[in-house]
């Protein structure tokens, strides 16, 4: 599927790269300092959306907006502007732009510890911590497996502390390329390789006065490991390219979903820098140790979903909860939360149902249903739970009975003959 393009035309290139950061997982982002340089783009190209700041030198964001507006009236543009220059941003709303944004700006988001939900001891002791730790600029090393929060918990610390007006900047080495890890964290300078046509802000420089989040630590490679080390113990980086440190004043914070100590044991992780790292270390716990504390994420998954897709959606059938508390969730609070999504977004009424959880969830409760079933033989108990479960896949791929075989691993031809045994036809068949 091809993703909207997003034109970002300002002439700071920290500007143009918080944007790219924001929006590049779900936007296709090309960025240009002038406005000869966007019209370029906008005659060559499809562009979706602009986002123009109205101080450009030569052409300013006026004219651009009004030359843009001419070749194409469908491109929606958003003016950048400081707070100085609203009135004039308001004004070139008169003249087709969609609407404005003001510098600074960052992301409209929750980072209070009470979106760190819980009553579990471990998170009131998570609680503590983050708060504690927060006041200070030490260097802290979050262990969590996959899905916990271990983000969440440090865009808390980063913004219940002294630097909450720096930018928060988060970086996964896992999700880079190799070969452009090094330009993504230390950036790169004109003419440093093939294709780097201008100078290039790494995450480094563009968490300066604030926090670099450096996600799955344990994957960063050996040489780059080295070069994190220096830059922990010196406060400074050097550009792909470039002939002069540059002085960086950045809190680190870096989460791990492995066991680090283990693997600096096997000589897969520097020993000095992983002791550099775990200078506060904050554990999160797993979702199935706390799973008290599902119904209260629960909650607030549902308020919070309402909310986003204004539904009114009051809670889950006692059946439903008591499947979820069933369940291991392996992939953690994530996981819970992505099914409470999927369910708010799919409910046709207030009370989320058992039927209407995922398979792979509601199954342990299935099963406890026709364990209960005491005065059923046990023949007819498996036949009756093998209907629920036929049953149940069936609807969610459309009474297809070539794919529900597929899933179930069993014949279409085998699926018909037990539909038959059981005198169940599909929904409008005679």
């Amino acid at each position: 599927m091809t993703r909207p393009v997003v034109l970002v035309v300002d002439d700071d290139p920290g500007v143009r790269e918080s944007f790219r950061l924001i929006l590049e997982d779900h936007y296709d982002v090309v960025d240009v300092p002038d406005g000869p340089s966007a019209l370029d783009v906008v005659r060559a190209s499809a562009v979706d959306l602009v986002l123009l700041d109205i101080r450009l030198p030569g052409m300013d964001g006026i004219e651009v907006l009004e030359r843009i507006k001419a070749l194409d009236e469908g491109i929606e543009v958003i003016l950048v502007t400081a707070v100085k220059t609203v009135r004039t941003a308001v004004a070139a709303m008169k003249l087709g732009a969609f609407d404005y944004l003001t510098k600074p700006f960052e992301l409209a988001r929750a980072h209070d510890l009470d979106e760190i939900v819980g009553r579990h001891p471990a998170i009131e002791k998570l609680h503590g911590l983050v708060a504690q730790v927060a006041r200070t600029s030490t260097t802290v090393l979050i262990t969590g497996e996959s899905g916990t929060g271990k983000e969440l918990v440090a865009r808390a610390i980063h913004h219940q502390g002294p630097r909450r007006e720096g930018p928060f900047v988060a970086v996964n080495p896992a999700a880079i390329a190799e070969t452009l890890i090094e330009s993504d964290l230390f950036g790169h300078e004109k003419g440093a390789f093939t294709g780097a046509h201008q100078r290039k802000l790494g995450k480094f420089e563009l968490a300066q006065g604030g926090t670099l989040f450096l996600d799955e630590i344990g994957t960063l490679r050996a040489e780059l490991q080295a070069k994190l080390l220096r830059v922990l113990q010196e406060r400074e980086i050097e550009r792909v390219g470039g002939t002069r440190p540059v002085t960086i004043d950045v809190r680190f914070i870096a989460a791990t979903n492995t066991n680090l100590k283990e693997a600096v044991g096997r000589g897969a992780f520097r020993d000095d820098l992983y002791y550099r790292l775990n200078v506060v270390p904050v554990v999160v716990p797993p979702l199935r140790e706390r799973i008290q504390d599902v119904p209260l994420l629960v909650d607030h998954f549902i308020r919070r979903d309402n909310r986003r897709f204004h539904k009114r959606v009051e809670g889950l059938s006692p059946e439903a909860l008591a499947a979820l508390n069933a369940y291991r969730w392996p992939g953690n609070v994530r996981e819970l939360e992505n099914v409470i999504e999927r369910c708010v977004v799919l409910a046709e009424g207030p009370v989320i149902q058992l039927n209407d959880l995922p398979l792979d969830v509601s199954l342990p409760q299935q099963v406890t249903k026709v364990r209960a079933a005491e005065a059923l033989p046990l023949n007819e108990a498996t036949d009756q739970f093998e209907q629920q479960i036929v049953l149940r896949v069936l609807e969610r791929v459309g009474w297809n009975l070539t794919e529900a075989g597929r899933i179930l691993e069993i014949h279409r031809n085998s699926l018909r003959v037990k539909l038959a045994r059981w005198g169940i036809r599909a929904p409008g068949q005679r």
